[in-house]
């Protein structure tokens, strides 16, 4: 289902060019050094966190310790960790909430709770945490046509659905001193969620042909159990090693909630794209503007085992144009395992456009030749996200997609998606995402004669986020 595309060719010409025509959805993180992890690239997180640094600009606070860093951040993407308790809130000494100062919008929380602040406070290399989420939509979103059919995030409309129960324990591998140094990740997540984040993309189980992950038996019911992320990771200086089970770098949504604005996914990101790897992954920091990924994996999303012959490389860049602009390419090419042989990439463009709003542009491209369980497939993607800072506690943002596609109907067809929502943030730990999604395409009938299904649909959902 993925005709093997060329290696390095995408790397070079095809990068820019198919950025602006194809598709992409990476890491749109700034450069970090390569001792963060450089995975996540949802926006809310660090789309929150951009906003009250340009808010406290003006204000004296002290920097909150990193363990109090909003634990929503799921990939820990806080560089290396800071072992001296000095000047560290948290330590003993209270950071202002800084409201007195100017703050103005009349959101002042202070601190967030954490797990981390009440077992160990004060300087310690270990950061754990987690979140709770719960959530409710008015109906399947494609391609889910059933309720539980793993077609879709929303797959079980009509009732309130924990989707994620997450936890984190994670110890950041410190390149700056003498040799390497040694850390490592462990994610573990309950709810309706888990089974669309599990290793499906393993060989059959009990003798069956289809992809089945070992976490798979941990389910019951639409609920279940996943461990999306376990890996050791080494670093010296600007170059670090990521050993064993990690989320791609492909992409610009993510599977944890906390590492997105919208509640809902683009069909982009849910068909076209891996959730998560086994392999080796480096990354090198050439300077504070660019760090370049190579890895090898096993193929897309499995778990400690290889589908088939999967044996793919996964690489790109992170390339921080100017204070305003960021740009990303990643890709995988390949042997993709339960996909087939193929090549992906996604490219991403994160503008600043000024203090209060942010545009983002993705393109993705998939092209794949037919596997024992899965068709030959060809889909690109183009998305459109634009995000307005009301104040310190509103957000508003709106993703327009264009998704083209032979996966849905057996033949190449284009399906459209808006979705329009706020991010309300209630509390220092509690955030609220309502939002409305319009799904339509001009090949409604076939959609349906091929799925039993509707497509074109107006869609209500809204969920909230509790992190600790």
């Amino acid at each position: 289902m993925k005709r093997l595309f060329i290696h390095c060719a995408a790397f070079g010409a095809g990068l820019m060019w198919t950025s602006f025509s194809l598709a992409y959805q990476p890491q749109v993180e700034t450069a970090v050094a390569p001792t963060a992890e450089p995975t996540i690239r949802g926006t809310m997180a660090g789309y929150f966190e951009d906003a009250e640094k340009k808010s406290e600009k003006t204000l004296a606070a002290p920097s909150p310790a990193p363990a109090e860093e909003p634990a929503a951040e799921p990939a820990a993407d806080s560089g290396s960790a800071d072992t001296s308790c000095g000047d560290e809130p948290g330590c003993g000494d209270e950071p202002s909430c800084g409201c007195e100062d100017g703050c103005g919008s009349g959101c002042c929380f202070g601190e967030p709770w954490t797990l981390q602040s009440e077992l160990s406070p004060c300087c310690n290399e270990v950061t754990y945490g987690g979140w709770l989420s719960i959530g409710y939509y008015s109906n399947n979103d494609p391609l889910s046509v059933r309720d539980n059919d793993l077609l879709s995030f929303w797959d079980r409309p009509n009732e309130f659905n924990l989707d994620q129960e997450w936890f984190y324990i994670e110890k950041i591998a410190d390149g700056s001193g003498c040799g390497w140094g040694v850390g490592y990740r462990l994610d573990l997540m309950y709810g309706v969620d888990a089974q669309k984040t599990q290793a499906f993309g393993n060989s059959g189980a009990g003798g069956g042909n289809g992809p089945q992950g070992y976490d798979n038996s941990w389910d019951h019911g639409a609920y279940g159990w996943a461990l999306p992320q376990s890996y050791v990771e080494f670093a010296n200086g600007d170059l670090s090693i990521k050993v064993g089970h990690f989320y791609t770098l492909v992409g610009y949504e993510v599977v944890p909630k906390t590492g997105n604005f919208f509640y809902s996914h683009s069909f982009t990101q849910f068909n076209s794209e891996p959730f998560t790897h086994t392999g080796a992954l480096a990354a090198y920091k050439v300077n504070d503007n660019l760090t370049f990924h190579l890895g090898w994996t096993l193929g897309w999303d499995t778990g400690y085992d290889q589908f088939g012959s999967g044996n793919a490389v996964h690489s790109g860049f992170i390339y921080q144009v100017s204070d305003d602009v960021k740009y990303s390419y990643m890709m995988t090419a390949g042997d993709l395992g339960w996909r087939g042989d193929g090549y992906s990439h996604s490219n991403v463009v994160d503008v600043t456009l000024n203090s209060k709003w942010q545009y983002v542009f993705q393109s993705d491209l998939l092209d794949t030749t037919a596997s024992e369980n899965f068709g030959e497939a060809l889909s690109y993607g183009i998305n459109n996200y634009l995000f307005y800072t009301i104040n310190d506690c509103w957000k508003w943002g709106t993703r327009a997609e264009w998704w083209k596609s032979d996966q849905a109907t057996g033949q190449t067809t284009s399906f459209y998606e808006v979705a329009t929502g706020l991010n309300y943030k209630a509390s220092a730990n509690l955030l609220i995402r309502p939002e409305v999604k319009f799904n339509w395409t001009p090949s409604e009938d076939a959609y349906t004669a091929a799925t039993g299904g509707d497509f074109n649909d107006t869609l209500f959902g809204v969920d909230a986020i509790y992190t600790f």
